[in-house]
């Protein structure tokens, strides 16, 4: 059977930069080599040329699985141009190169190649369901979808998603609500434009207002307290006219305690009736129980093989559990994945091949103790 570092290179090797995503041949592939050792596989399709993937293998009445779940999308490849070919996947000192070897397909290599390896003895015992997702890095699109159609998905007892971490344990992270605010007015000649209404202004008197306002919540111990900022502005056709529409990209980070509706709710009345307000995106925070008996043998597995963690932490970016969480029945939840944080997204990615395989050791731990074998 392939290592965790030789499967990662592989999916590596599939361009799956979203947009498009072109996931569907990457999943694919995953699902052929499920399906071989035992694996109850459901390719779901997720628009042209994409799909998703829900494979499961167990089928103990008296405890639910261990879920595991990451995404095959990436990030393009920015501007900066790359020493390396992004889809080669090279290896050189250590460090395997490519787009989206550590955010996050080695994290996806290392849950496959755990549990094919476990396979045949987890017949008869609660096994573990793998969620391997298409349209993350697009909002959590796909994972959306899916969390539509719970009756598919099912539940597990405890979920793991394989996000760069470095190994290290995270207890959550924090929410995102996308906003887009609206201005409209009434447009005229640039030279006259006391016959017009300034939509542009309306929206700078917004932005300003946005600067003062307080969400009036308590910071989290770990979280910290919940942020807001203005992202973008875009208003107006060209210099000579008045201009009769402007738009604001509200983006906002929350903590456990909040609603995403009731904070929209306090925006709108905070803005007033001339800002219009529109979610774009909305990802609920998650957050597990540091005390949760799962939580903390998470935390022992990974000081025991990768010599991580310990201390309590979150992660500072969203993740598909936003969706799956609650769709799986809100098990506690920890992000961990070999991927570095600080690597993803830039320019000559890489993963360490040490991190890829400590991961494919946790991963397997995990579901040893959660299965008793």
């Amino acid at each position: 059977m392939q290592s965790a570092t030789e499967l990662t290179r592989d999916l590596v090797r599939f361009n799956t930069i979203n947009p498009p995503g072109n996931e569907r041949a990457c999943a694919e592939h995953l699902a052929g080599l499920l399906e071989r050792v035992g694996f109850a596989v459901d390719v779901v399709p997720f628009g042209e040329g994409r799909a998703q993937l829900i494979a499961r293998i167990g089928d103990s009445a008296d405890r639910a699985p261990l879920g595991f779940t990451g995404h095959v999308d990436t990030v393009p490849l920015g501007a900066q141009p790359w020493s390396v070919d992004p889809f080669a996947a090279e290896i050189a000192d250590g460090k395997l190169y490519g787009r989206g070897s550590s955010d996050m397909k080695s994290g996806v290599a290392a849950f496959v190649v755990a549990g094919m390896a476990l396979a045949d003895r987890l017949k008869g015992m609660p096994g573990v369901l793998l969620v391997i997702t298409a349209g993350e890095e697009t909002g959590c699109s796909g994972a959306a979808e899916l969390a539509k159609a719970k009756a598919r998905l099912g539940q597990v007892g405890a979920f793991v998603v394989a996000e760069p971490t470095g190994n290290r344990p995270l207890v959550g992270h924090k929410g995102a609500l996308w906003l887009e605010a609206e201005t409209t007015g009434v447009t005229a000649h640039g030279s006259m434009p006391e016959k017009g209404v300034n939509a542009i202004y309306k929206a700078a008197r917004a932005v300003t207002a946005l600067q003062g306002f307080d969400f009036n919540v308590a910071r989290h111990d770990v979280l910290g307290a919940p942020t807001l900022n203005v992202g973008t502005i875009q208003g107006g056709l060209n210099i000579n006219s008045v201009p009769d529409r402007a738009r604001i990209g509200i983006d906002i980070r929350t903590i456990p305690a909040q609603q995403h509706a009731q904070i929209r709710e306090q925006l709108a009345s905070y803005l007033g009736p001339e800002v219009a307000l529109k979610t774009l995106m909305d990802a609920q925070s998650v957050w597990s129980d540091p005390q949760d008996r799962w939580v903390r043998e998470v935390f022992e597995v990974a000081q025991n093989v990768a010599k991580v963690g310990g201390e309590i932490g979150a992660a500072p970016y969203f993740t598909d559990a936003s969706e799956l969480t609650p769709a799986l029945g809100d098990p506690p939840t920890m992000i961990i994945g070999p991927g570095e944080l600080a690597l993803a997204h830039q320019t000559d990615e890489y993963c360490l091949v040490s991190r890829i395989e400590e991961a494919a050791e946790i991963y397997s731990q995990l579901i040893r103790r959660w299965c008793r074998i």
